[in-house]
């Protein structure tokens, strides 16, 4: 009976393998640096076209490096929720833990763990990099203005929640290479199609894109007014429940392999 309990699956144990999982492979740590260090280039590069008069405000000029964040933050989700599929571990994952769900939840938890703080450390290093510029410009970046606190909290739960549609998608999809694909399709590609004929159709058609949380860390006077911060926060969200629950409810009916 005691080496029963010993080896009962509870949902810390799942949590504490995923977790080793993850941090185990050398991957996880390049992918976090990568997302860093591009970033934070971005960002910096862009900075040095920021001119006095522009209608940006200093905190949009800090997260301007975001469309390599995402892709960083996509990149790792993808890979935690779609890696054993792609190496045939699954099965003995899942033959360790037939309920199934618990795995995919510790996935998600896990992925918060590494998304959120390597958000934090791009958010904090593009505001250093861009110092300079936003200096040159005569942009401030105040802390205690509420706009601020909005685009810059905006910015580190936008990546937080497309690293873990990344997951929901790679453990949909099952192939790295695939559920990629299909991510960059819907934050980059398709967005900025619709992007380049505005409209009416088109403006409604890219808020219902998983692009629409980039309104969390808008500038207020690029925000349209039919969808606002809040607003594009709640599509992003509602595209990570998605996308979990599919992946939820294929791990339940259908094969691991």
């Amino acid at each position: 009976m005691s080496g029963h309990r010993l080896l009962a699956v509870t949902f810390p144990r799942v949590l504490a393998a995923e977790w080793s999982k993850l941090t185990s492979v050398s991957s996880t740590l390049w992918i976090a640096l990568g997302t860093v260090v591009s970033t934070l280039s971005l960002a910096f590069a862009l900075g040095l076209f920021v001119r006095a008069g522009d209608a940006v405000s200093g905190a949009s000029v800090a997260v301007s490096g975001s469309l390599f964040a995402q892709l960083g933050m996509l990149v790792l989700g993808v890979l935690v929720g779609a890696g054993e599929f792609s190496t045939g571990t699954s099965t003995v994952t899942f033959a360790a833990v037939p309920r199934r769900l618990p795995v995919l939840a510790a996935q998600t938890l896990v992925t918060v763990a590494v998304a959120l703080p390597t958000a934090v450390v791009c958010l904090v290093g593009s505001a250093l990099v861009t110092t300079a510029a936003r200096s040159a410009a005569g942009l401030t970046l105040d802390p205690a203005d509420a706009g601020t606190v909005r685009i810059l909290a905006g910015y580190v739960l936008y990546l937080t929640g497309v690293a873990l549609f990344g997951v929901g998608l790679g453990a949909l999809v099952r192939r790295p290479t695939g559920a990629l694909l299909a991510g960059v399709v819907l934050f980059v590609v398709l967005d900025q199609l619709l992007a380049t004929n505005p409209g009416r159709i088109t403006d409604v058609l890219r808020a219902a894109l998983p692009a629409a949380g980039t309104r969390l860390f808008a500038d207020e006077g690029a925000l349209p007014t039919h969808l606002g911060a809040g607003g594009g926060g709640l599509v992003l969200g509602a595209w990570v429940v998605a996308a979990l629950a599919a992946a939820a409810y294929r791990l339940r009916r259908f094969d691991v392999t």
